[in-house]
């Protein structure tokens, strides 16, 4: 992942030492110089990147029935997406058990049987959905509070365990839709430093990932050396800030050109936390470097759509994800079947005016070919990090991040109370199995205005899911 990432350079993609130059003025921090067009790519520690991807991995899988045998092939993917890999070897109890094909070790879905708790589930995710405070649904359904965070550490896991058929029927099926990525504070009003990260359907708000920089399981690093073990861990030396934040501009290209100036005031441009930042640090758990986090949800993503002709992404503009981006799919990049597009927009735009002029413009150091249009006081603005040139009209018509930013203010205010919560702001743990409660609940039983779910408008689902169906 350590090469320059400039598309037009002919070093792009290239890793090999004799093309850069180690800068070292900031040993914590070493990073390249590239010899033909000066980029200062950042460097990555490669396996702790591959441990992050470990991580992410066995979170998002770690409830579905799976071969546990650490020596196997098999290891870790689920019956319900490799059921080759499988076969059916009776029952245990009501349970459904299953033998690996390669190491003849067996094993038993636990979640294969009914539901014995599903009313009192289906209660308690009623209320929680309908805003009830915790000790609120503890009085009502005369339960204690660990009862409750038990219950709903079980529904989490269930809701998984039904959403990876359907995401691997995604995965499949929709091999030319239009993705979009969002990133944003997990907890806005906390300043705790976990950013969410969600990829999913761009025009119906499907989503098929997501991650937080934030491991509940690790402890924080006392200090922090490149070369250490767990390199990708932050450790709590952040700085406060001495200046007052400037007002964000409101004219679109200002806006633009403002974002490129703070990425640029970073000791690492793929790293929005090195600068001045307030960061309130979890108590509980490990902050993982941003950058580690999001090459792993791209270099996951990149698995799931070998198979996909080509790749089209949607991006806010943040070097972050461009940089993943750009990185993972670099063979796809350099074979032009990966769109990566910056997409910036204000509140006021709805459908493009087919007449409007399109401005062309190239901004900030990296040179960057954005394309800018107005249709009554909507403004948007475009650029295609794969510099595609005289397809502008058509970005800028399709091109949106709206859905899945969509699916995250919901999640916000739907869960305000807890988000908020002030013992909470230091724990997000906690809100670990609602974000995967959300998300089976936005993909299968959310409704538009049309009474049709993203899974439906997908083709995945038949009919929109209710809370039984979700939890059976």
């Amino acid at each position: 992942m350590n090469h320059c990432k400039t598309l037009a350079c002919r070093n792009f993609g290239l890793s090999d030492k004799k093309y850069y130059l180690l800068q070292e003025t900031d040993p914590s921090r070493p990073g390249l110089v590239c010899r033909e067009c000066g980029a200062f790519p950042p460097l990555l520690d490669n396996r702790a990147l591959l441990e992050e991807v470990f991580r992410t991995k066995q979170q998002d899988s770690a409830n579905l029935a799976a071969c546990s045998n650490h020596d196997c092939s098999s290891f870790g993917k689920p019956v319900l997406t490799h059921r080759e890999l499988y076969h059916a070897f009776g029952y245990s109890g009501e349970k459904q058990r299953y033998r690996c094909k390669e190491c003849q070790s067996t094993f038993v879905d636990k979640w294969s049987n009914a539901n014995p708790k599903l009313e009192i589930q289906q209660r308690l995710l009623g209320l929680v959905f309908t805003g009830h405070a915790v000790r609120e649904i503890c009085r009502k359904l005369a339960i204690n509070p660990k009862t409750f965070y038990d219950h709903l550490a079980q529904i989490a896991l269930r809701c998984r365990n039904k959403l990876a058929a359907v995401d691997a029927r995604f995965v499949q099926l929709c091999d030319s839709t239009p993705l979009a990525a969002t990133i944003a504070p997990l907890q806005p009003n906390s300043k705790n430093g976990v950013n969410w990260l969600a990829t999913g359907d761009a025009n119906f708000g499907y989503v098929l990932q997501q991650s937080l920089n934030y491991s509940a399981d690790e402890d924080k690093p006392v200090t922090f050396s490149a070369t250490q073990k767990h390199s990708r861990l932050m450790p709590d030396d952040f700085v406060a800030p001495s200046e007052v934040p400037a007002p964000t501009p409101q004219v679109l290209l200002d806006k633009v050109n403002a974002k490129y100036s703070d990425v640029l005031s970073r000791q690492n441009v793929e790293d929005p936390f090195t600068k001045a930042i307030d960061v309130n640090y979890p108590a509980v758990g490990s902050l993982v470097r941003p950058q580690y986090t999001t090459y792993a949800h791209f270099m996951r993503l990149v698995e799931a759509t070998a198979h996909w002709e080509t790749v089209t992404l949607y991006l806010p503009q943040e070097p972050l994800l461009r940089s993943a981006v750009v990185s993972v799919f670099k063979d796809r990049m350099l074979g032009k079947s990966c769109h990566p597009v910056y997409v910036v927009q204000n509140a006021y735009w709805h459908k493009p005016d087919e007449s409007a002029p399109v401005d062309i413009m190239l901004l900030s150091w990296w040179r960057d070919r954005w394309a800018f249009t107005k249709s009554g006081e909507g403004n948007k603005a475009i650029c295609h990090l794969g510099r595609e040139t005289d397809n502008e009209r058509h970005w800028l018509e399709c091109a949106s991040t709206e859905q899945l930013e969509r699916y995250q203010s919901r999640f916000h205010q739907c869960f305000k109370s807890v988000i908020d919560e002030p013992r909470r702001r230091l724990r997000p743990g906690g809100l670990l199995p609602l974000l995967d409660i959300y998300r089976a609940w936005n993909n299968l039983c959310h409704q538009d205005s049309n009474g049709i779910t993203p899974a439906q408008a997908l083709g995945l689902a038949r009919k929109p899911y209710s809370l039984a169906d979700l939890l059976s």
